[in-house]
């Protein structure tokens, strides 16, 4: 019997590669940046303006949200965290999230604040979405996890008051990824080092 090896997209080898240059960072590393990228972000005209502000909770080996999740609390914003929509696959709801809020791990292992819809907020009334990401591009071009979530969140950005903007490592940065056509790039992309505009 042959065993038949599925050929590796060129998508999934950057995700493979990147994905190891963010877990190959020291715990100090990790500190120094996300501090770094906080005040950076906390900086960002958009985010300055905004009243409310959509991000993510970190895991494996992502930019750690948590020093701008804290900054963001002091300064007043008000926090939302993505939530897998329950009757809607493949789409998120944004829930708001404060220090008493109760967090429960998905189907995707991540942690999300318990769905409750009173917390909901639409995204017509997002001010700012701090995404997540693998890898960006100098064109602004974003990799994701392959899920797709972000892309059909971030499809018809432009007919909100909305801005989006990438959340990363100096590390996460590539020349050029492939691009697909449902692929959605970003406007900014802050990393501890830099803030990318296009």
């Amino acid at each position: 019997m042959t065993q038949t090896t599925l050929p590796v997209s060129p998508r999934q080898t950057i995700r493979q590669q990147i994905r190891l240059r963010r877990r190959a960072l020291t715990t100090d590393q990790q500190l120094r940046f996300a501090e770094q990228a906080a005040s950076r972000m906390m900086a960002f005209p958009p985010v300055v303006m905004a009243r409310t502000v959509a991000l993510f909770l970190s895991f494996d080996g992502e930019l750690d949200t948590r020093p701008l999740i804290e900054q963001l609390w002091r300064s007043g914003k008000q926090v939302y965290l993505p939530v897998l929509h329950p009757f809607s696959p493949g789409n998120l709801l944004f829930l708001h999230y404060h220090p008493q809020s109760d967090l429960v791990m998905n189907r995707l292992k991540i942690y999300e604040p318990k769905l409750d819809v009173r917390d909901v907020l639409p995204l017509s009334k997002l001010d700012v979405l701090i995404t997540p990401l693998v890898a960006f591009d100098a064109q602004g071009q974003r990799l994701g996890m392959g899920g797709g979530f972000y892309d059909r969140t971030l499809q018809d950005w432009q007919q909100y008051a909305l801005t989006p903007v990438g959340y990363a490592h100096d590390c996460q940065f590539v020349e050029k990824l492939p691009v697909e056509e449902w692929d959605v790039p970003l406007p900014a992309v802050v990393t501890p080092s830099k803030v990318w505009m296009w």
